[in-house]
Formats: structure tokens, sequence, C-alpha cells
């Protein structure tokens, strides 16, 4: 077992004994993501690396502020504030995100080491900095960032 499942093994163990249900269904909800996404890449026995244990943590961040953001539209704020509970227990799952400084240094960075010199190039330099960023920024700001240095 990766560490990072036996992470969320533990949490769930004192999600239990703390008799909290919120967090114990989201960590339940995240254990079994885990499993299917081990499943997936091959077996149940496959152990997922740190890297997609996040990517598998940040898909159900993502789910969950789909949902919010469909139940306020609905006028529905009892089950918005509910998903978004839930996203901050996910969250302590991610690692520090970058800040705004950092982020531009890395997309500096990506477009000076690839050569990059306009919106043709963006896919060079998308790919190094996602790569560095490790999940520690969002990739629609990291978008963002990157079009706004390359037009």
């Amino acid at each position: 077992m990766s560490t990072f499942a036996e992470r969320i093994q533990e949490e769930i163990k004192t999600a239990m004994k703390a008799k909290d249900a919120g967090r114990l269904t989201v960590l339940r909800a995240l254990k079994t993501a885990l499993t299917n996404a081990a499943i997936e890449k091959g077996n149940l026995t496959a152990v997922l690396d740190d890297s997609e244990a996040l990517a598998v943590v940040r898909k159900q961040l993502k789910q969950r502020e789909d949902s919010a953001s469909q139940f306020d539209a609905a006028n529905r704020p009892e089950l918005a504030a509910k998903e978004r509970e839930e996203m901050t227990i996910l969250q302590g799952f991610l690692p520090a995100a970058l800040s705004a400084d950092e982020i531009n240094a890395l997309v500096d960075a990506a477009i000076t080491e690839t050569g990059a010199s306009g919106k043709a190039d963006m896919g060079k330099v998308m790919k190094l900095v996602q790569e560095r960023a490790a999940g520690r920024a969002d990739g629609k700001t990291l978008s963002q960032e990157v079009a706004k240095r390359l037009s």
C-alpha cells in the first residue's frame, strides 16, 4: 500500500473514532476513487504513485466544485454548503498551492527554457509548467498565465 493510501486509511480510522460522519463519508469516497484508479491502472493490487493519487484527489475536488455551483444555480444553498465542506476536507490532502509570484517565475523559466516565442509554442510551455507545478497550481491558472506571456 502506498503512503498516500495508508494516510487515507489512518484518516478513516481517526474519523471513525471521532464519530465524524461527514469526514468519514468523504474519506470513504476518496478511498473508493483511489481503488477504482488502481483497478484502471492494472488490477486491484496496483499501487498508485503520489502524483496519480493527487490527480484522483483533484478529480474528486473538481466534482464537488461542479456540484456546488450547480446547487447554487438551483437555489439549494444547503446542498452547496455541504459540497464546500467536503471540498475543504479534500483540500487537506493536496500540497500547498503555488503563489502568484512562484507561478510567474515558473512560467518565465519554462518560456526561456523552451525558447517559446508565440501562441504556437503554448503546448510545449504548458507541458513543462504542469510537470514542474506538480499539481500545486490549477491548470486553468497556469494556462492563462502562459497565454498572457506568449501573446
